[in-house]
């Protein structure tokens, strides 16, 4: 059974860093395509950031570019959101998201497993 968890979300003031976790289970994520989106009161959901399966070649919206990392640790078959600078308009639930394959664009649409979110609040 496919299975992502997140973890990490908190409160945190402007300026502040969180780690979110997502991992995943029944499913080896070697041969996956990974994501972080959010979704804020109100808006659609978004992509944050998207990976193809080797890690190496990693999408950042602009609004998150040079303060988000995305990593992957295999051994634990774990990734990571890295936030850091954070600002009151990252507040958010942040979902990460698996697809099987190689490359994916970073559209909800095209990715079919799903964690159950964790909650980013950034105070000013």
């Amino acid at each position: 059974q496919v299975q992502l968890v997140e973890s990490g979300g908190a409160l945190v003031q402007a300026g502040g860093s969180l780690r979110l976790s997502c991992a995943a289970s029944g499913f080896t994520l070697d041969y996956y395509v990974i994501a972080w989106f959010r979704q804020a009161p109100g808006k659609e959901r978004e992509g944050v950031s998207c990976t193809n399966n080797a890690v190496d070649t990693i999408y950042y919206a602009d609004s998150v570019k040079g303060r988000f990392t995305l990593s992957r640790d295999n051994a634990k078959n774990t990734v990571y959101l890295q936030m850091d600078n954070l600002k009151p308009e990252d507040t958010a639930v942040y979902y990460c998201a698996a697809a099987h394959g190689m490359s994916r664009r970073c559209s909800s649409y095209e990715y079919e497993y799903w964690g159950q979110g964790t909650q980013v609040i950034v105070s000013s």
